[in-house]
């Protein structure tokens, strides 16, 4: 989940922070000026598999977007300088599209802190704003801390607190999850930090690759995205809705795949929606059309549309099996949940195709008028 926020942090992860500089106000919501050679500007990818997204109420998108950002200022995570680039990430609308269903805002508002933390953990620990591989399964062990508490005597206790509160990534992860304990019942709890777990276990496979100089193959890399992906995000559906998806259902092996497959077909979305900026990056970037490209010895733009169709055919099993499942088991919380899921996928789908601020394409298709 990478992303853009520039951030000010001390503490763990921030040695090396570079600032980028953020563009006027005025372009955080519109079109880039100026595309760079070799890129178009971003609309929904020709040929890409995608379901339309319920459009939400602009009124709120900017409630959520308010209340986030209320929030990261309160912990620090964002200092005042890089407010247009906090605002042109688009947290309320990433979080609105995914959730039609919401119950209510505030359920809406636990989702929105949630990506604002997952973030901050992965720019600060992983990415350009201070992260590298180096060390960063010690970074992430303490991080899960934040998520899964430490139980210990008294006074290393209190360390841990003060460990945690001393550095921007832990007390977004530890003021998210506080913030969520209210509205989900336990076991809901327990499959986040679950998933947040398998999260991080992401994170390290792609930190080991650099770290080694290594492409993987494209099985592994996909493996790897499996992790390293979406799915804390998906598998809020039922909270932020109101509901529970009960465990007996939960733990079917059959939705259990239909949950990997529509994280890993919103994950591999990013891939392809990032792929221009991510090459653009000053450190390289691993990604579906690039590992393709260096194990199969492809050209960039057949590469990419050979990603596009790994992406299309993961998008495919998902709708066909999510019906069959459906017709198996015609179970109303079941088929709530399933409905969830896609219109997570679309949502997502919807805010990188619109994303303006973010993304461009490659200049692989002919160009509009």
């Amino acid at each position: 989940m990478a992303s853009s926020i520039p951030l000010g942090p001390t503490g763990m992860g921030t040695a090396g922070l570079r600032i980028i500089e953020a563009p006027p106000a005025d372009e955080a919501s519109a079109a880039p000026a100026h595309t760079p050679s070799g890129e178009q500007p971003v609309r929904p990818i020709p040929g890409l598999r995608f379901q339309p997204a319920v459009q939400p109420d602009p009124a709120l998108v900017a409630e959520v977007d308010r209340r986030a950002k209320e929030w990261a200022q309160e912990l620090d995570l964002v200092p005042a300088k890089w407010d247009d680039q906090f605002e042109g990430f688009g947290f309320g609308r990433a979080v609105c599209l995914g959730h039609p269903d919401h119950a209510d805002l505030d359920r809406l508002v636990v989702a929105a802190r949630l990506l604002v933390a997952e973030n901050v953990v992965d720019d600060c620990y992983c990415e350009d704003h201070g992260g590298s591989p180096e060390g960063l399964g010690a970074r992430l062990l303490i991080a899960h801390s934040a998520l899964d508490p430490l139980h210990t005597t008294p006074g290393y206790a209190a360390h841990w607190r003060e460990g945690l509160r001393a550095d921007a990534p832990l007390r977004a992860y530890q003021s998210a999850i506080e913030h969520a304990a209210p509205w989900a019942a336990p076991a809901q709890l327990d499959r986040l930090r679950h998933d947040l777990g398998r999260l991080h276990l992401g994170y390290l496979a792609e930190a080991a690759w650099s770290l080694d100089d290594t492409v993987p193959d494209v099985w592994e890399y996909l493996v790897m995205r499996q992790f390293n992906n979406f799915r804390p995000c998906l598998t809020l559906t039922d909270l932020v809705a109101g509901y529970e998806l009960p465990a007996p259902l939960q733990a079917l092996p059959a939705l259990q795949r239909l949950t990997a497959l529509a994280g890993n077909a919103a994950t591999l979305v990013n891939d392809l929606y990032s792929y221009t900026k991510e090459k653009r990056s000053p450190r390289p970037h691993l990604n579906l059309p690039v590992v393709i490209g260096r194990r199969e010895e492809l050209p960039e733009r057949e590469a990419y549309l050979k990603a596009l169709d790994v992406h299309n055919e993961i998008t495919g099993q998902f709708e066909t099996e999510s019906a069959q499942l459906r017709a198996q088991f015609p179970d109303a919380v079941l088929g709530r949940y399933l409905t969830g899921l896609a219109a997570w996928v679309a949502g997502n789908h919807e805010w990188h195709a619109t994303n303006t601020f973010r993304y461009t394409l490659p200049d692989f298709w002919p160009h509009e008028d």
